[in-house]
């Protein structure tokens, strides 16, 4: 991995007390972290991790952020005919029967 390669992750190529290989784990587990995907045990090494290395905590900081935003921001409602469209393509792929009342909400 190059400089280049470290800028792009958003760490400057780890901490002192972490090495590329943890920072480019933390940075790429931040989306399942801010959603709360992650073990209880891994959310607790992630978390160690931010606090330990500033660049991550860096990155962390701003997709938060820019979750936030995007949430707060992002608020259109769907036309109903989109919807009906998404829900019988959904229902083709998933092989439900037809008749089914099961609704994707």
């Amino acid at each position: 991995m190059d400089e280049q390669d470290d800028h792009q992750t958003g760490c400057g190529g780890g901490s002192p007390l972490f090495g590329k290989w943890e920072c480019q784990e933390a940075i790429h587990t931040l989306y399942h972290f801010l959603d709360g995907e992650l073990t209880i045990q891994r959310r607790e090494e992630i978390a160690h991790h931010l606090h330990e290395c500033s660049p991550c905590l860096d990155a962390f900081d701003f997709e938060a952020e820019l979750k936030l935003v995007i949430a707060r921001k992002c608020r259109d409602q769907v036309p109903d005919a989109l919807r009906e469209r998404v829900y019988r393509a959904l229902k083709e792929a998933s092989g439900m029967p037809p008749g089914s009342e099961h609704r994707w909400e």
